[in-house]
């Protein structure tokens, strides 16, 4: 049963004014607001940096050992999101997996459509390797959108040759802009958070002329063969619980280690409630402890 603060965010979720009217630049401002009140975690750190000119943050937990890396791709549509509106919850996801995490702020669209976002997050990747970091101590992570980058970065790292990551974790990952997942219709009425129609949207603003079933933009119909083990953490009242539930089945087919846990009740990145929702915490402590398993230090 849910708690009873899960109980009250729902309360806060539908009580929220309608933002489908406004432009992505005002949804960003309006997202940024609504957000600003979500506290850093205790005894974190959080410093500027720029990723080979990609505005970026470390997110440092007290005591995080030496080499071990995270690169967090925040969610929010490819067109709204930043370091600002997901530092409180990254610094929740750093504290408890003990990892120092880069958290950036890749192009959004539709100023920047596909494919800036994985150029972006590839180039982040990068850039942590240019510091002397080996692949096998970088766990990459997303959620919702950046969930979808999360797959569509090694994709494309692999077919550049380049080392991967030696894990993933998505959190209710986006991973189709074709939008044909039975879920956006069963799920349409108990989704707190996302609508087909905002879905539609911000495919269309992301994509432009973009085929919705490229490789790279939506990585369900990727090749993962050989992508790194992946955790999927998906809510069962979200329109895109299919998303995820295909996603673990295709890349389980191409023979990549896949942990799929469904959460009852949970809406969309439930995560980002973490500063006062004890389903997000534990969701947290789950996607901290698949972490350590996979970093060597």
């Amino acid at each position: 049963m849910p708690s009873d603060e899960y109980k009250n965010i729902l309360e806060l979720l539908d009580s929220m004014p309608d933002t489908s009217g406004m432009t992505f630049e005002e949804r960003r401002a309006d997202f940024e607001q609504q957000v600003a009140i979500l506290p850093v975690a205790e005894s974190v750190s959080c410093e500027p940096v720029s990723a080979d000119e990609i505005p970026a943050e470390w997110i440092v937990p007290e005591g995080a050992p030496e080499g071990n890396i995270l690169l967090y791709l925040h969610g929010g549509g490819y067109c709204i999101g930043s370091i600002s509106t997901h530092r409180s919850m990254v610094s929740h996801i750093a504290r408890a997996a003990k990892t120092k995490t880069l958290l950036i702020d890749y192009r959004l669209a539709p100023e920047n459509p596909f494919p800036a976002a994985v150029e972006d997050s590839t180039a982040a990747y990068q850039w942590i390797l240019f510091q002397g970091i080996a692949a096998g101590d970088i766990i990459i992570g997303g959620d919702s959108a950046g969930g979808g980058l999360t797959v569509a970065t090694p994709v494309s790292l692999k077919e550049k040759e380049i080392p991967l990551p030696t894990a993933a974790v998505l959190i209710s990952p986006w991973v189709d802009l074709a939008i044909t997942g039975d879920s956006i219709t069963s799920k349409a009425d108990i989704d707190p958070m996302v609508t087909s129609e905002g879905l539609t949207e911000m495919a269309e603003a992301y994509l432009g002329d973009t085929d919705p079933r490229a490789p790279l933009a939506s990585p369900l119909y990727a090749d993962m063969e050989g992508l790194p083990p992946m955790l999927i953490q998906v809510g069962e009242a979200e329109i895109l619980l299919d998303d995820a539930i295909r996603m673990a089945d295709r890349a389980g087919q191409a023979g990549v280690d896949v942990t799929l846990n469904t959460a009852e009740d949970m809406c969309h990145v439930w995560h980002f409630f973490s500063s006062m929702l004890p389903e997000a915490m534990a969701a947290i402590e789950e996607a901290a402890q698949f972490m350590r398993k996979h970093l060597k230090k």
